[in-house]
């Protein structure tokens, strides 16, 4: 029985960003699905533009994403040995051939092929050349068919044909000896024994070319799929203003992968009207011939509502530990304060992000010098009765088991009954005085949770300065 086997071959000359994303979870998906292997393979064979920084990031993010390889990561410089192999043996089995031509005359062929409305393509000039001339290093050219069709099977668009006086004879190796894009993934995909390639439509054209060099080198050919493109919500080419960033910006934003992952295998695949989808239920389900021939449109909001979703029904504990990571980063120390646990309750109904749940924990672990302009206008003279009120009453909590949520929820209601006024005059104001905040968790249980010693001490400092004004 053939195993399965996927591999996803991103080139390292940027970041790991939405679309290569989302091939390699279709390719994990299919792999682990069908019991098979995943393979991660760096084409790393663009010296000028790969960039080990790029290297970094893209497993960094694969990391990150939590999809591990089964093989690799393989790099393709490390396999110049078996390329240069397998072109001596195209060579020899009259497969391939040197060509002599200058940049100069093949630029001059492409001018006039398009001048005259022609596909601009090689002339095939020294297909049979036998002589060789002195002083100039050849590139190596594959002899693709000159008659017949090429039918590719596409587990999503279907039956697509192409015809073989329409493929030219493409460089597989240059002058210099280092071999092409073309070749280089024919032999990785036939030596690892890649049996299903999932990659972006933009490689179809690619398809019929590496279908030919594998006949030639009598290996078998693996399934293809080409995943649609993703456009922004406009219908236009996804950029970075339509969100098209590195995975790990997302990271950096406070996303979490469940969400991210969750979001892109809804990027043109679905299954009924399901929105939500646990890894287990993405193996379970997913199918690459349900992938839609359209492309999809990439949604920010719709990414957003699925992180808050994802903040509010993961393990508090869970969530803890990574809020923990973004609390050090805005130089939070959380020794000295609640658990980090109460603080993802009691914030997570409100949160999107870890960022932004990280920025509104800050005010249980550290005091703060500023009140936001929605606090600070419930911090006036009219302020200064309900707060020396609510902090006499607090004050008498702020010995052994007294100060718990309930008892704080008491002493602000009955501090709002004595003087007569609704409870958001006397817990707005003790809202901003010790928050520095317009909005939070409810007052006791935020009261609670930053303590009595920061609490008296904070509402000390806002009556101070109210009765200085």
């Amino acid at each position: 029985m053939t195993v399965i086997k996927t591999r996803f071959a991103p080139s390292p000359t940027g970041f790991l960003h939405i679309g290569g994303a989302r091939t390699a979870l279709f390719s994990w998906l299919y792999a682990r699905k069908s019991a098979g292997q995943f393979v991660l393979r760096i084409e790393d064979t663009d010296q000028e533009r790969s960039t080990q920084a790029s290297v970094d990031a893209i497993l960094e993010g694969m990391q990150w994403l939590n999809l591990a390889a089964d093989e690799g990561p393989y790099y393709q410089t490390q396999r110049f040995d078996r390329y240069h192999e397998i072109n001596a043996q195209l060579l020899h089995q009259n497969h391939a051939y040197h060509c002599y031509c200058s940049k100069e005359r093949l630029e001059t062929l492409r001018t006039e092929q398009m001048a005259n409305k022609q596909k601009p393509r090689y002339d095939g000039l020294c297909r049979d050349r036998t002589d060789v001339p002195a002083g100039i290093a050849p590139v190596i050219r594959f002899r693709n068919p000159q008659s017949g069709e090429v039918v590719v099977n596409d587990l999503i668009r279907g039956e697509v044909i192409f015809g073989n006086d329409e493929l030219d004879d493409l460089i597989i190796a240059r002058s210099d000896g280092t071999p092409t894009y073309n070749l280089t993934v024919v032999v990785d995909d036939m030596d690892m024994g890649i049996t299903h390639v999932i990659r972006g439509d933009d490689h179809l054209n690619n398809t019929p070319r590496q279908m030919n060099i594998l006949r030639a080198l009598g290996a078998t050919l693996p399934a293809y799929a080409h995943l649609p493109m993703i456009l922004g919500a406009d219908g236009s080419r996804l950029s970075k203003r339509h969100g098209a960033v590195s995975v790990m910006q997302y990271e950096q934003d406070g996303y979490l992968p469940e969400a991210l992952l969750n979001y892109l295998v809804r990027l043109g695949w679905s299954h009924g009207d399901q929105e939500v989808f646990s890894i287990d239920e993405m193996i379970a389900l997913f199918d690459v011939t349900h992938v839609n021939k359209a492309a999809a449109a990439f949604n920010p909001e719709k990414l957003l509502w699925l992180n808050q979703h994802y903040l509010k029904t993961l393990p508090a504990e869970d969530i803890a530990q990574r809020l923990a990571l973004y609390l050090q980063r805005i130089d939070v120390n959380t020794a000295s304060g609640p658990a980090v646990v109460d603080v993802v309750l009691a914030l997570r109904e409100r949160s999107k992000t870890l960022v932004e749940m990280a920025a509104s924990a800050r005010y249980f672990y550290q005091d703060f010098s500023d009140y936001e302009e929605a606090a600070a206008k419930h911090l006036n003279a009219a302020a200064l009765e309900p707060l020396r009120a609510i902090r006499n009453a607090l004050a008498e909590l702020s010995t052994g088991d007294a100060w718990q949520k309930e008892s704080i929820h008491v002493a602000i209601q009955q501090t709002a009954e004595k003087l007569q006024v609704g409870m958001g005059k006397v817990a707005q104001p003790l809202r901003a005085a010790v928050t520095g905040q317009g909005a939070s968790p409810s007052i006791d249980l935020t009261l609670y949770l930053i303590g009595a010693p920061h609490s008296l001490a904070r509402l000390d400092r806002t009556i101070a300065t109210l009765q200085q004004a």
